[in-house]
This record gives C-alpha cells, sequence and structure tokens, in this order.
C-alpha cells in the first residue's frame, strides 16, 4: 500500500471524522488499514498533504460559494424591500382620495330629493310617498 500511515487519532483529526467513525469503517473494510504487530491499527491515507490541501481548497471553494449566495439574498431582499415601499407608498396615497372618491352624504340627499320632485311634477295623478318609506328603500 502507497500512502500516509497514520493513528486513527489522526485519520480522524485529518478526515473530519470522529475516532469511533474511522473504528467503525475499519471493521466494514471501507478504509485502508493494516494493523502491525503489536496489534495496532494504522490507516492508510493515500495523499496526505494532497488530503489536507483539498480539504483547505474544498473550504475555500464551499466559503466562496455561501458569499457569492449570500450576495444574491441580499439583493433579492433590497428588490423586495423597495416593492414593499412603493406598495406602500401607493397604498397610502389611494387611501388619501377615498374621501375624494365617496360622494357626501349632503349631496346624495339633494340628488334624491330633486328626483322626486321632479316625478311629481311628470305624474300629479300619484301622492309623494312618506319619508319614511323612502328613506326605506335606500340602498346605502
Amino acid at each position: 500500500m502507497s500512502g500516509k500511515r497514520v493513528t486513527v487519532d489522526e485519520a480522524a483529526r485529518v478526515l473530519g471524522l470522529s475516532v469511533d467513525a474511522i473504528r467503525k469503517r475499519v471493521q466494514r473494510g471501507t478504509i485502508a488499514h493494516e494493523k502491525d504487530a503489536a496489534g495496532r491499527v494504522h490507516i492508510m491515507l493515500d495523499d496526505y498533504s494532497t488530503l489536507q490541501d483539498s480539504s483547505e481548497t474544498s473550504s475555500s471553494e464551499l466559503v466562496e460559494q455561501l458569499r457569492s449566495e449570500n450576495a444574491y439574498l441580499r439583493d433579492q431582499l433590497e428588490q423586495a424591500s423597495t416593492r414593499d415601499r412603493e406598495n406602500r407608498r401607493l397604498l397610502a396615497a389611494a387611501l388619501e382620495r377615498m374621501p375624494e372618491l365617496e360622494a357626501p352624504p349632503a349631496a346624495a340627499d339633494e340628488a334624491e330629493s330633486a328626483g322626486e320632485s321632479a316625478r311629481g311634477a311628470e305624474d300629479p295623478g300619484e301622492s309623494a310617498e312618506p319619508e319614511a318609506a323612502t328613506s326605506q328603500r335606500r340602498s346605502w
């Protein structure tokens, strides 16, 4: 076997695993290992320095990817905040205009009484309805 022989403790530290995980892999035969005459287990790492460099490289790549994702999410959050501010501004403007859009109650009463007087002038044979009946028919 080629590579560097390390103890179980060193292998666990290098590989970022627990000692128990390394021992289980030895039992299952899923990690290269050898026993010496005293019965101690040594783990065979293919290229100790390359393994360390690759773990550092993969960590730096992961950090860079997370930074990129973080920047993207910050941008999305800023866009959503801008949309929310614009929606709040539009809603406030619409709420300010609501009194302008509604007819004042006095104007509605004047329009109705003008309609009653016009109806009375057109058909003199009909008697005008009492005020109580008229107010019951109003939908507003």
